[in-house]
């Protein structure tokens, strides 16, 4: 009976030793993930060491009920004491191994900021069914997003910026109905955007600026309710400006600076009070501006420089609440400005190069 007992121990011992420590074949896709790597600087895969990868293995976490690996978190700008001990940022080269894609648990990979890493995204990605999160932001990866990219049905953040990526927005990107973070800014991504790129419900921050995007602003974005955040600044966008986006409920930063805009503008994006960062600058934008300043009326930046628009400054834009940067500088603009705030503050910079404004703070006598 004894013996008998003592060997319930033993293989109760065995049994929490084996429930304890990651799969081999986690560790075995860990590791070839880190031989695709090297990161001279930190020695954050000296870590890597022994059986048990979810023990102390820097950047990895896995699910305590099964031990099978979670999260991938690296990021080379970090606060942590191994980044704040050496005085320096973090600097990596080598590439993705698709080895990562036999991580079938796998909620979060984050290999940020490292500077150097090349080579492409595996397209085998889009096999991981938990991915939640996918943040490769600020490395030197080529290639275009993976085609299938609209598999990962649970990612909630898709950040991909400051990169090289190459080739067009996927057209199933739209099947991401849990994403709420889209950045793809920074890279030289080309072609249109998706005309439905609307059915991205439930996104709140997209940021696609800084690429080589042609075509016109899908009309199907002003649906996605919960958008707040919209940059399409610096690519090559031509059209109009949708007349819906003035009525979305929620948006509060609008740049669509330096692209090929043209027409009015709409003059329920001025009437907006919810939105309060406006960059229209760089871009071929004519007719009058619509007089619909209000009390209400709050901007934090109000650019519309560099166009071609015309007539007078609207009076009502002096009741405005509150106006902190205004730029209408280089238009065709003319008439008096208007006195009192939110010109009082303003320099004459803001009003410079067009056809006949007059009055403080230009120069100019009307």
């Amino acid at each position: 009976m004894k013996l008998a007992v003592t060997f319930a121990v033993v293989l109760l011992a065995v049994t929490v030793a084996v429930v304890t420590s990651c799969t081999p074949a986690d560790r075995d896709a860990l590791l070839a993930f880190k031989s695709g790597l090297t990161e001279p600087y930190l020695g954050i895969f000296n870590t890597w060491t022994g059986t048990d990868c979810c023990t102390n293995w820097y950047g990895v976490s896995c699910d305590p009920t099964d031990n099978r690996v979670n999260d991938i978190v690296l990021r080379g700008e970090s606060e942590d004491k191994i980044f704040t001990q050496t005085g320096r940022s973090g600097y990596m080269t080598g590439s993705l191994s698709p080895s990562l894609c036999s991580l079938d648990r796998l909620t979060t990979l984050i290999v940020a900021d490292w500077k150097a890493i090349s080579g492409e995204i595996p397209p085998c990605i889009t096999t991981l069914p938990h991915l939640r999160i996918l943040d490769l932001v600020g490395n030197q990866i080529t290639g275009a997003i993976p085609s299938d990219i609209g598999n990962l049905q649970k990612l909630t953040v898709l950040n991909i910026a400051d990169n090289k990526l190459t080739g067009s927005i996927p057209p199933s990107i739209v099947n991401l109905n849990r994403l709420m973070h889209l950045d793809l800014s920074n890279n030289q991504i080309s072609g249109e955007l998706p005309s439905d790129l609307g059915k991205l419900s439930m996104m709140s921050r997209c940021l696609l600026n800084q690429n080589q995007l042609t075509g016109s602003i899908p009309a199907s974005i002003a649906g996605i309710y919960r958008l707040a955040d919209l940059d399409l600044s610096m690519n090559k966008i031509s059209g109009s400006i949708p007349e819906q986006i003035g009525s979305m409920p929620v948006l509060s930063t609008l740049n669509l600076d330096s692209n090929q805009l043209t027409g009015e503008l709409p003059v329920n994006l001025l009437s907006n009070s919810g939105l309060n960062i406006v960059n229209l600058s760089r871009n071929g934008l004519d007719g009058n501006l619509p007089d619909v300043f209000t009390p209400r009326t709050y901007f934090s930046v109000l650019d519309l420089s560099f166009n071609k628009l015309k007539g007078a400054i609207p009076k009502t834009l002096s009741s405005a609440k509150y106006i902190g940067h205004l730029d209408m500088s280089n238009n065709h603009l003319c008439g008096v400005i208007p006195a009192g705030f939110p010109f009082d503050h303003l320099e004459a910079s803001s009003f410079t190069n067009n056809d006949c404004l007059c009055g403080s703070p230009l120069m100019r006598v009307c």
